[in-house]
């Protein structure tokens, strides 16, 4: 099948990881559409600079994507520290250099692709440099994906409206062929307002994927965000990525039912996070089919889908809905 994942952050990296492994058998032919809306770290300071779209997303699904040496991806990830370089990701650092030198941040992310040796393409959600804003409920407008986020977090308050500046900017070409050509579309796991919705603030972007003909899953986060999405169930997460970018049908949503261990349960309920309630009957009542599995694991205390079960799943689910060749 041809699988577009539509995303940004750690789970689409995480998603990535999994279903690079399914390259060449079950998949023919992987894309990722990575929103380059990141404000924060090395990213935010290069942007600023440079004035380039956010390269850190970009760079963790290209080395979650890699097939080359584990010092080559290393490398790729390794953070610079002290001096002017400190909090640099080599990685971020070599994408701006390329696109310096070729005059092309999509030519730069295909000799990353092509040094990585990745199993699957890598494509911005738009070549241009865009901010994240959103409106709170407390009336305070706030631009920057981080400073969305924290000022959610540190103010209690909620997001009431999301957008991207400039407006009207373009998709490229190849992100849009990709959409209306998939197979599968999947949306998620990651950050809900500020990794998977700004994509779809893009016209192109939305407008290919309503054209598409592909299933479309959307895995729901295994916690809430604070800043983002305390509070919200499984379909309030459904619910507002349909208000937010008029993508209206969803065929599949994939919702976690593993609970994490005490000790690492108490730790994020310190930090304002809970496991997302899987209200199941909502969903379906929506016309949407739900698949619920235990797709958590537990690393260095993080909770985090595993990507191979996760991988495992998405295949699962297009064997029902598709037809493999």
């Amino acid at each position: 099948m041809k699988l577009v994942a539509i995303g940004g952050g750690t789970g689409l990296s995480t998603l990535l990881k999994g279903l690079k492994e399914k390259v060449g058998r079950d998949v023919e032919d992987l894309s990722a559409i990575v929103t380059v809306a990141d404000s924060g770290g090395s990213t935010g300071k290069l942007r600023r600079i440079y004035n380039v779209p956010a390269p850190g997303d970009i760079r963790n699904c290209i080395v979650a994507l890699s097939e080359s040496e584990d010092i080559l991806r290393e490398l790729f990830q390794f953070r610079f520290k002290g001096g002017e370089l400190d909090g640099h990701a080599f990685g971020n650092l070599l994408l701006v250099a390329l696109a310096e030198i070729t005059g092309s941040f999509m030519q730069a992310i295909n000799i990353a692709l092509h040094i990585l040796r990745t199993k699957g393409e890598i494509i911005p959600a738009t070549l241009e440099s865009i901010q994240l804003c959103a409106r709170f409920s407390d009336g305070k407008l706030v631009c920057g994906e981080e400073e969305i986020t924290e000022h959610g977090k540190s103010d209690r308050v909620r997001i009431e409206k999301i957008w991207i500046e400039p407006e009207g900017v373009k998709a490229p070409i190849d992100a849009v062929a990709k959409i209306e050509s998939a197979d599968m579309i999947v949306f998620g796991p990651g950050s809900l307002y500020t990794s998977i919705i700004p994509n779809l603030l893009i016209e192109d972007i939305r407008d290919a994927v309503l054209r598409s003909q592909g299933v479309r899953v959307f895995v729901v986060n295994a916690m809430t965000q604070p800043g983002e999405t305390e509070g919200y169930t499984a379909y309030d997460h459904i619910r507002t990525f349909r208000e937010y970018t008029g993508i209206d049908r969803i065929d599949v949503a994939v919702i976690n039912t593993r609970m994490p261990s005490d000790r690492v349960l108490r730790r994020y309920l310190e930090q304002r996070q809970e496991p997302v309630i899987p209200d199941i009957a909502r969903i379906a009542k929506e016309g949407i089919e739900v698949y619920t599995q235990d797709l958590i694991g537990e690393k260095e205390d993080f909770v985090r889908h595993d990507p191979y079960r996760l991988a495992d799943l998405i295949v699962d689910i297009y064997r029902k809905h598709g037809v493999f060749p």
